[in-house]
């Protein structure tokens, strides 16, 4: 009995191991663009998430998450050391990258977090859109799983295990339309999420956050930082809609019944 069980479970992992490589084997193939109700559904639920404070709240953590992965990120490839981070109960964020306190690569690992949801969300968007979700969802995962072996706070890892397992869902149900339009909307709020984030810290003047910082570090004023910030931001949207303005609008004449 003990052989047989031994052998079944052997079974088990083979076929779960060959399911798996069977996955990650469709995952580079170029599936559909996410196209028609699908593309709509996605953009739409994004500007919600967006607009209406309830759902801005909820998704407020994984923009925080990218922009705090940014600073680590760009850290690193800058010759620092990274850490850690935490996401508060508040939505907001800290990364801990150790290094010079001066010089470029300080610097470099402070402008990064601003920028770095739009750079993430309009590569998001154009990868749905060219058949390619699955390669996102992917390295959405991988991310997540490295990022958990980081985080310095109960809520961190709590957000990051939540965030694994929807993405892993989404990745595991293959080229379904609905996953496709899943990266669509993390595109979408990633994009427009950190339009409101550089607007709350622009507004608000705070010393201590990263204009402030480098501000204080290079002796340019924050307003200049914002700027340079909402150019990156400018361009993420303007390439962002030059590549949805064609597949929205033949999804709307579709869903109008113009075509």
């Amino acid at each position: 009995m003990e052989r047989r069980a031994s052998h079944d479970g052997r079974v088990q992992w083979s076929q779960i191991l060959d399911a798996v490589a069977s996955r990650l084997n469709a995952n580079f193939a170029v599936g559909d663009p996410v196209a028609g109700r699908w593309l709509l559904a996605g953009i739409a639920v994004a500007l919600a998430c967006i607009l209406v404070g309830p759902l801005w709240r909820l998704v407020r953590p994984a923009v925080t998450l990218v922009h705090e992965l940014g600073h680590a990120v760009v850290g690193v490839l800058s010759g620092r050391r990274f850490t850690g981070f935490v996401i508060s109960a508040d939505m907001s964020g800290h990364t801990t990258t150790v290094g010079r306190p001066s010089g470029p690569g300080m610097v470099l690992t402070a402008a990064a977090g601003y920028p770095m949801p739009a750079l993430i969300g309009a590569a998001a968007i154009g990868s749905a859109l060219a058949g390619r979700a699955g390669v996102v969802l992917l390295l959405v995962l991988i991310a997540l799983l490295v990022a958990l072996f980081h985080a310095r706070s109960l809520f961190t890892v709590g957000s990051l295990v939540l965030l694994i397992l929807i993405d892993g869902y989404l990745w595991w149900a293959g080229d379904r339309p609905w996953a496709a339009a899943a990266v669509v909307w993390l595109g979408a709020v990633l994009l427009l999420g950190g339009w409101r984030h550089l607007a709350a810290v622009a507004l608000h003047g705070d010393r201590s956050q990263d204009p402030g910082l480098l501000a204080a570090a290079t002796r340019v004023p924050a307003a200049v930082w914002n700027l340079a910030f909402a150019t990156v931001l400018v361009a993420c949207s303007w390439w962002a809609w030059r590549i949805l303005e064609v597949p929205v609008s033949l999804a709307v004449d579709a869903v109008l019944g113009r075509a």
